[in-house]
């Protein structure tokens, strides 16, 4: 059995742009991703870091086929997943899940917790819910009793948490974390990078942690893919990225990360 998650090659994106649609047609499309090509191992957690533009968020959401691309093969555990149709793709999306950047507009705001974290798990025909709603809050470091409140009564370290419960609890084998700890404060930021490295642990996930920030990044991810105008530009190990950075993209993301000594340089 290949030790290989996902596989994807010459993968393009595009979207129209709609400021310079004319009056009659079509919009032009602008392309976003640009033929990208690489491996994700089982067991990895990827980080996918760039700037603002660079393509990381649609790269994630086209892994898992929140996004069709244009062109390109996704390979998701062997199966080609690119152009799927929806009715194939149902059985296999229980098997990959995201995180949400903002909490309180993934969260529904009418539903109470125990819903909330339920509801994927009726739409997939999994049974013995309640158990395993408080068995996902317990993971996520949240009590039972959270099960009867609504995502306005809880912190958004605390709403963080019950949107990791909803994607663990279908135990899927990929997690896509987008931006998940931006909006956090930096103490809570501590607390999700934690329980992350634990669930990974305990789970055996694969991860891929989405973010513009390379310190949090260097904190969680074993590998780093650094994406610029939709192109990779590097895709290698942490320790290597930081040590010995190959493209000067990556130099200037890494020279933009306030230091706590200004004297002190990565190692």
């Amino acid at each position: 059995m290949s030790d290989l998650i996902y596989q994807l090659k010459d993968l393009k994106v595009s979207f129209p742009d709609l400021s310079q649609k004319p009056l009659l047609g079509a919009a032009p499309r602008t392309q976003v991703l640009k033929g990208l090509t690489f491996d994700v191992a089982k067991g990895d957690v990827l980080g996918i870091v760039g700037g603002s533009g660079s393509g990381k968020s649609t790269l994630g959401r086209t892994m898992i086929r929140l996004l069709e691309p244009d062109s390109g093969s996704v390979l998701f555990e062997g199966s080609e997943i690119a152009h799927m149709n929806e009715d194939d793709l149902r059985p296999l999306r229980k098997k990959f899940q995201m995180i949400f950047q903002d909490p309180m507009s993934s969260l529904n705001p009418r539903r109470q917790v125990g819903g909330i974290i339920a509801g994927p798990m009726r739409l997939q025909g999994f049974d013995n819910l309640s158990a395993r709603v408080n068995e996902a809050l317990e993971m996520v470091g949240l009590p039972k009793t959270f099960t009867n409140r609504y995502p306005h009564e809880l912190s958004g370290g605390q709403r963080q948490r019950v949107g990791i419960a909803r994607a663990i609890a279908l135990r899927p084998d990929f997690i896509l974390a987008d931006e998940i700890v931006s909006g956090l404060d930096v103490s809570s930021q501590a607390q999700v990078l934690n329980l992350l490295e634990q669930l990974v642990r305990d789970l055996g996930l694969t991860l891929a942690f989405v973010s513009h920030d390379l310190s949090v990044i260097r904190r969680l991810c074993s590998r780093i893919l650094v994406l610029h105008q939709g192109e990779i530009v590097e895709n290698a190990l942490t320790a290597n990225l930081f040590s010995n950075p190959q493209a000067d993209y990556t130099r200037t993301l890494l020279d933009a990360i306030p230091l706590p000594d200004p004297n002190q340089v990565w190692e």
